[in-house]
């Protein structure tokens, strides 16, 4: 199946901050949830489970996959040559160990982020990169998806180090455009979340929180 952000693209709310230095992404609110249209990816027996809370930090989305797979996604207009970092901050509770990430049978991830560029007139054509938590391979391991060259998947974060912990990465999100895909973008055009166990038919729990772009 193409799990990519056209399996997102109706979506409800639009927001530009071409002019800020720190862009943020979500509220994840009550509110803000039941706006995002949740998109169950094709094939999958289930939806993946998403609720907000809060913690000390402030607000967060929590995510549960049982053998599903369904992703929120939002249009937005970011400025790349402004704020071209994209950072994040998550938690893996029950992650995917023994199943091969890169392989159309394991392409499942505990937590995903993609940010995603229109490069065409539809939601095929658009380019992908896929920031993962990988639950098997190291930090800054990346392959295309098994399911199409036009979506790259990115390890940022690794259960192998860091499982059940609240830990905050960092990409530029231009230079990677560039590296992977010989893109030079200077406006982003969607973000989606996902957290996805339908190849696997494991189990996986996660937690999202404070999303944004910054200038460095």
């Amino acid at each position: 199946m193409y799990k990519c952000f056209s399996l997102f693209i109706l979506i409800f709310v639009s927001f530009s901050f071409a002019n800020a230095e720190v862009a943020n992404v979500f509220e994840f609110t009550n509110s803000e949830l039941s706006k995002l249209e949740v998109r169950k990816v094709r094939g999958a027996d289930n939806k993946t489970v998403y609720s907000v809370g809060v913690n000390e930090k402030g607000n967060f989305l929590k995510a549960i996959a049982d053998n599903a797979a369904s992703g929120l996604g939002k249009e937005i207009n970011i400025n790349l040559n402004k704020t071209p970092f994209i950072n994040i901050t998550w938690k893996v509770e029950k992650d995917l160990p023994g199943i091969k990430e890169n392989t159309k049978k394991g392409h499942d991830f505990a937590a995903r982020v993609f940010v995603i560029k229109k490069t065409g007139a539809t939601p095929l054509s658009n380019r992908a990169i896929n920031y993962v938590f990988s639950s098997n391979n190291d930090v800054d391991f990346n392959s295309p998806s098994p399911y199409t060259k036009k979506s790259i998947d990115n390890v940022l974060a690794t259960t192998k180090n860091d499982l059940n912990k609240w830990i905050t990465v960092k990409a530029n999100v231009k230079e990677d455009f560039k590296r992977f895909h010989n893109l030079d973008v200077n406006q982003l055009d969607g973000l989606a979340i996902m957290v996805d166990t339908d190849n696997s038919k494991l189990k996986a729990i996660s937690y999202f929180q404070n999303i944004y772009f910054s200038a460095n």
